[in-house]
């Protein structure tokens, strides 16, 4: 889980529960992990959960990138989970069951530097770093920070949030914590989201056959970051 700083002190107390924030290998402390893979986070989680003694079973959460990551540990230790939440998870355009038309239309709809930055992320991982710290043109908005990636009730929340806001806060909401470089946490992210998958969303089983625990999915009908149209196929 990637954000408790809006988890309320009392609720948390109320449900006894512990949480525990992951920082991905490469950001904040956490050493990189050059030879990292879409299933070997999912492995990290067990051990670490298992060093904390979470427990047999325990609750993932992740968005945006880190809700990528939650696909993964439904896919390979879906029998730790008590329970997973997706919040505006990244979606990878080349998902192979992914119908060309929808992926198509939510691809064209993306600014054209963005389209250019995930092909260059899926095609040529090699030059990601290059890509997107170069200065003849411009890189992935979303790392840029770039106000045309909010809908413009992103916009309106946002300036109220920030607004009542503590500085130290507000900026450890805004920045990535990139000690390890950018090349070892955000462009490796890049590679790893929108690369060659083994597996997509549509190939998982149920997790919770006897309704043990369950599934939720959170997408905001106006983000322009990650497209609704082929997270709501996907949810189908």
């Amino acid at each position: 889980m990637e954000d408790i700083f809006t988890a309320s002190p009392a609720v948390v107390e109320e449900l006894g529960v512990y949480i525990v924030a992951i920082d991905r290998p490469g950001y904040g402390e956490s050493d990189p992990d050059p030879k990292r893979t879409v299933k070997s986070l999912a492995l990290d989680i067990e051990e670490f959960a298992d060093h904390l003694e979470l427990g047999q079973k325990f609750y993932v959460a992740g968005y945006s990138l880190g809700g990528q990551v939650i696909w993964s540990c439904l896919k390979y230790i879906p029998h730790r989970l008590a329970g997973a939440v997706l919040i505006s998870p990244a979606v990878n355009y080349w998902w192979h069951n992914l119908p060309s038309n929808l992926t198509n239309e939510a691809y064209s709809k993306r600014l054209q530097q963005d389209q250019w930055s995930l092909r260059v992320a899926h095609y040529l991982p090699w030059l990601t770093y290059w890509w997107n710290t170069q200065t003849w043109f411009s890189g992935f908005t979303t790392l840029a920070g770039s106000p045309a990636i909010l809908s413009s009730a992103d916009i309106e929340i946002t300036s109220k949030l920030f607004a009542t806001m503590d500085p130290t806060m507000a900026k450890l909401m805004t920045s990535y914590p990139t000690q390890q470089g950018e090349y070892e946490s955000i462009h490796r992210d890049m590679n790893i989201g929108f690369g060659k998958w083994e597996f997509d969303p549509i190939d998982l089983e149920d997790p919770f056959p006897n309704n043990a625990g369950s599934v939720h999915l959170w997408m905001g009908d106006e983000d322009f970051i990650v497209p609704v149209t082929l997270q709501s196929y996907i949810a189908r």
